[in-house]
């Protein structure tokens, strides 16, 4: 009856939502080709922003190119749902746009695409920058490690902790009564 009770427990423990805030938009959209330079780059998300310096710290959005290069001074600016900077581009060719936001649940949200410049016309092409601008101080994540919530897999653990002990207490109580 323990086990059963323990196993019951453990299954029906509330746990919390794991959604996070999702893109609605940017500028540029991933695999989009620029021919003129937009006034900004920008990331809306679905949910206003969590930015509680008021100074974008913890936001980010980068632009490289093939080459490695950055592009911008790396400082943004938040208002509501929306991350935003200049736009600022080298030659054309295909660059990297990389973005980094705290999403309104806390939790850092970012994703990385590419998109392809091919002005119209003259351009003045700006000079890019083997180091990423950091206006901030902002610390950009790759976007492999946006997956790695450390919550499910404490969840997870804990669960598998209380499943485990649950079969073995059944297993010692069966154990015994043979004996």
């Amino acid at each position: 009856m323990l086990v059963t009770g323990l196993v019951a427990a453990s299954l029906l423990v509330a746990t919390p939502a794991f959604a996070h805030d999702e893109l609605e938009d940017s500028t540029p959209t991933a695999g989009e080709t620029l021919t003129a330079l937009p006034e900004q780059f920008s990331v809306t998300m679905n949910e206003d922003l969590l930015d509680l310096d008021d100074k974008g710290s913890g936001f980010g959005i980068l632009v490289r190119d093939a080459e490695g290069l950055y592009y911008g001074d790396g400082c943004v600016t938040v208002e509501g749902p929306t991350m935003s900077a200049d736009a600022v581009l080298g030659e054309p060719g295909e660059y990297t746009f990389i973005w980094q936001v705290v999403s309104s649940d806390g939790h850092p949200t970012s994703e990385e695409f590419t998109f392809e410049w091919a002005p119209d016309g003259d351009f003045a092409a700006a000079t890019g920058s083997a180091q990423a601008g950091d206006c901030n101080g902002t610390y950009v994540r790759e976007p492999a490690d946006a997956d790695l919530d450390p919550i499910p897999w404490v969840i997870g653990i804990g669960v598998g902790v209380i499943v485990g002990a649950a079969v073995l207490l059944l297993w010692l109580r069966l154990r015994k009564k043979k004996q």
